[in-house]
């Protein structure tokens, strides 16, 4: 199963990493970075376009 959140016209992907305490994330803008913590995550998502280099 894959978490899919939805803002818009904006689709955020949040995969976990099997085996680790790491989630991958996928930006509506294709960019992509693995966190440790949740909250991390969701700033750098929600922070787009800042540092959201593909």
């Amino acid at each position: 199963m894959r978490p899919v959140v939805t803002a818009g016209n904006r689709v955020f992907r949040i995969h976990w990493v099997p085996g680790t305490d790491r989630l991958h994330a996928v930006c509506h803008c294709a960019a992509e970075r693995e966190f440790e913590d949740p909250v991390e995550l969701w700033e750098w998502l929600l922070g787009h376009p800042v540092g959201h280099t593909s």
